[in-house]
């Protein structure tokens, strides 16, 4: 007796469950699959990007907007980028991350990875303001003067942005930060991980990360942080200020500086508040503070420091900073 066969696919909608002999080929995926792409097709009866299109792989929508509006919150339902999409962001609404539980996949590797370019004013930004949404393999290139952040989080829970880049245009176009939250809102358990974070802008006074409220759950992880100009006494990863962070991880980051003085803006974090928990582990900092380097500022007792290495001298390796403990 032959047993029933599972369907092949849901094409047009996606591909979602395809199955070669029984064998599924993709990850299953609960909600709708889209497509985005304005790149030149390349494939016999594919069109080209639209937003009248039915988001599909052989006719995709034209913008990532149009594709996060077409969504239903927290259904599952997941976007895929193709290689080659590029998109100019010109306001703080021209792109929003406002439905809930949305994945957003990138795909191609290089500057073949979908592209996000910021600019026109110095308020364009992201907006996130739903929660549990994900951003992966993306490029963000900040193209005016003193961009506040590429990202600006609100009330939004969970959001994650995996292998991502960040970079300026120029010495005067570019980001202050990747990466900011506001003020007394819900954004716990932001990630940040295995990002490409590099800074050229002359006008930069704020870290790459910036959080602005109350937080549990701050996982900052393996990322590569490139600051090419002197920010003296300017966080050169993360600042929260005052505020309390509770289970916060931040581990196996890169940072690279050129500040020669890290007294009251430390390379790793910036802080004056005394209570909270967190963890700060195998991140390695290589600066030019060769008199009295910080890797956090003196205040942040709350954290537990754990093999943290760092150089300001040339020709040497990393010593741990702050120094092992006795007790």
């Amino acid at each position: 007796m032959a047993l029933p066969q599972s369907p092949a696919s849901n094409y047009p909608g996606g591909f979602n469950n395809v199955t070669i002999r029984g064998v599924p080929i993709t990850q299953s995926h609960p909600g709708q699959v889209y497509w985005v792409s304005n790149a030149t097709p390349t494939l016999p009866g594919q069109v080209g990007g639209s937003d009248g299109n039915p988001g599909t792989f052989n006719a995709p929508f034209g913008t990532l907007e149009y594709a996060i509006s077409s969504c239903t919150a927290n259904r599952g339902d997941i976007i895929f980028i193709k290689p080659g999409h590029a998109e100019t962001i010109s306001s703080a609404t021209a792109l929003a991350f406002d439905v809930a539980g949305v994945a957003i996949v990138g795909l191609g590797v290089g500057t073949k990875r979908p592209t996000f370019t910021l600019g026109t004013a110095a308020t364009t930004t992201i907006a996130v303001s739903a929660d549990n949404i994900s951003i992966l393999n993306c490029r963000f290139i900040g193209n005016f003067l003193s961009i506040t952040a590429a990202f600006t989080v609100a009330a939004a829970a969970y959001f994650t942005i995996d292998n991502c880049s960040f970079t300026d245009t120029s010495a005067i176009l570019g980001f202050l930060s990747a990466v900011k939250t506001t003020v007394s809102t819900n954004s716990d358990f932001l990630q940040v991980s295995n990002c490409f974070i590099k800074s050229d802008a002359t006008t930069k006074s704020v870290a790459p990360i910036v959080v602005l409220n109350t937080m549990t759950g701050l996982t900052l992880a393996d990322n590569v942080v490139v600051q090419t100009v002197a920010q003296n006494n300017v966080s050169q990863f993360l600042s929260h200020a005052a505020l309390v962070m509770t289970a916060a991880l931040i581990t196996g980051n890169k940072i690279y500086s050129v500040n020669t003085d890290s007294a009251t803006g430390a390379f790793l974090v910036t802080t004056s508040a005394t209570t909270g928990s967190g963890i700060i582990q195998n991140n390695v900092v290589r600066g030019l503070d060769v008199a009295g380097a910080l890797m956090i500022t003196a205040a942040a007792v709350q954290y537990g420091l754990f093999n943290n290495l760092y150089i300001g001298d040339v020709g040497f390796s990393g010593f741990v900073l702050p120094a092992i403990g006795t007790d």
